[in-house]
């Protein structure tokens, strides 16, 4: 299997800092080889804060989310849609493919289809959906289809863990620890959060437990540091593993 000739590589998920999280590691090996690095996120985080407006804290936000991605050599997208009202709806789904349209990304992560709030798991049905409808000509999407479909992967949910309780196996590991400095760097990009996480949830140290969960799942893989992913292998997705082709030996299969 061969590369595909446009190495633009999207990252997709719910909320600024989704991706610092769950992807950016990746994300960083991926630009070092060269790849084109977008985030993008369905909301501006407009109701994380205890302190700001809506307006206030979704232009704080956008700014972290533009911050974190430049680290890259990237962009940053906002799909502008509400936190906690992320809909699998009409609106959201031409939202989602008119920016994968401009994109026109080979490689897409998202959330967790299963995943501990329902913004996450819309995210990535969404996003699903979004990856399909890049080439359905007749979608109420103004911008040119074009095929064909990306591969599209999941990420880990968020400590790696179902509604219940149940593990969450990844399907590989990519080997970040060359890049868990600069996956750290992205994260405090987020500074509003890591406050607004200190408040809501009781949680400081912001680094830190992305550092015990990047290191949690190097620890099963061998690395020092690692992120786990699914690989969308439904009915008219890429079936290559082309993270692997991108990557090589630092992809490792969990099975």
């Amino acid at each position: 299997m061969q590369l595909p000739d446009r190495k633009v590589a999207l990252s997709l998920m719910a909320h600024p800092d989704d991706a610092e999280f769950l992807s950016a590691g990746t994300l960083a090996l991926l630009q070092r080889k060269g790849w084109e690095i977008h985030i993008a996120t369905m909301t501006p985080g407009d109701k994380g804060t205890a302190t700001h407006s809506r307006e206030e804290i979704s232009s704080i936000r956008r700014a972290e989310g533009t911050k974190a991605a430049a680290l890259l050599g990237g962009a940053f997208h906002c799909l502008e849609c509400e936190d906690l009202y992320v809909l699998y709806d009409r609106e959201t789904i031409n939202r989602a493919t008119e920016l994968l349209r401009r994109v026109r990304p080979s490689l897409v992560f998202t959330t967790s289809p299963s995943d501990y709030m329902l913004d996450h798991e819309i995210a990535s049905r969404v996003t699903q959906t979004a990856c399909f409808g890049c080439g359905v000509k007749n979608l109420e999407v103004e911008t040119e289809a074009f095929e064909p479909t990306p591969w599209l992967y999941y990420a880990d949910p968020v400590e790696f863990k179902d509604i219940f309780g149940n593990n969450v196996a990844p399907g590989m590991w990519v080997d970040i620890s060359s890049a868990i400095d600069i996956k750290e760097e992205m994260l405090l990009c987020h500074a509003s959060q890591r406050d607004w996480l200190i408040t809501h949830h009781g949680m400081d140290e912001y680094e830190r437990l992305m550092r015990e969960g990047s290191a949690k799942r190097g620890e099963a893989a061998g690395f020092a540091y690692a992120e786990g992913f699914r690989q969308h292998l439904g009915h008219s997705f890429p079936q290559e593993n082309i993270l692997k082709q991108a990557l090589g030996d630092l992809v490792v299969d969990a099975q």
